[in-house]
């Protein structure tokens, strides 16, 4: 994505986000050679340690079996997912003077990955209590109730898979490089609708009262 410096998020920031907004886009090429995108949720992963003393970030999933894009996955496994946080739009009213413009605030990840399937019952009931515990960690005790041959024929019904993160961006749109508009666009967010006021969260958390330097429009 397009991603100016003074957007740009670094490694912590984009598995906060990943980890608030879950809810991912999965893109892969089709047969056809045509963008295939799956909605799901998925579990970030840091497991290990890299060349630079850093856990390496995968995306742990599923979908349907009757979704082909596992099918895509095995015959092309880069791929493309994407996370979209909070966004909002934002008024010119927030600055002092007039000639300017509306804007539309976000934050985002996206992340390109190399996938491969997990089709092995043990790890993929672990991969599936993952997801339990990321959303409903009571559900827990309900999943282990229903029984060895229930969970079997649940586990049958998907596929499975771990993305292992290649790279990544994070972009966070705040106007960063406007900060005359600061305190006006933290006011109309804060008291705003939800998706505001998580911004207004993102702003405190980059610590955008302080002084900025200025840059070229995106």
């Amino acid at each position: 994505m397009y991603l100016p410096t003074q957007f740009e998020g670094d490694r912590a920031q984009a598995a906060a986000l990943i980890q608030q907004y879950p809810f991912a886009s999965l893109i892969s090429a089709d047969d056809a050679g045509l963008p295939f995108i799956t909605h799901l949720p998925l579990h970030l992963q840091a497991e290990g340690q890299d060349s630079r003393g850093e856990a390496p970030f995968s995306l742990l999933g599923h979908v349907a079996r009757g979704n082909p894009h596992w099918r895509y996955l095995v015959a092309r496994p880069q791929a493309v997912v994407t996370f979209l946080g909070a966004h909002a739009y934002l008024s010119p009213q927030v600055y002092p003077d007039l000639a300017r413009v509306p804007t539309w605030n976000y934050l985002a990840v996206h992340c390109t990955v190399q996938a491969q399937l997990i089709e092995e019952p043990g790890a993929k009931d672990r991969l599936l209590k993952k997801l339990i515990a990321d959303h409903e960690p009571a559900y827990a005790e309900q999943w282990r109730g229903l029984g060895e041959a229930y969970a079997q024929k649940m586990m049958a019904g998907i596929v499975a898979f771990e993305l292992q993160v290649t790279g990544m961006q994070c972009k966070l749109k705040l106007n960063q490089h406007r900060p005359e508009a600061f305190s006006a666009m933290r006011e109309i967010y804060a008291n705003g609708n939800e998706n505001e006021q998580a911004l207004a969260r993102w702003m405190d958390r980059l610590g955008m009262h302080a002084a900025h330097s200025l840059s070229q429009e995106p």
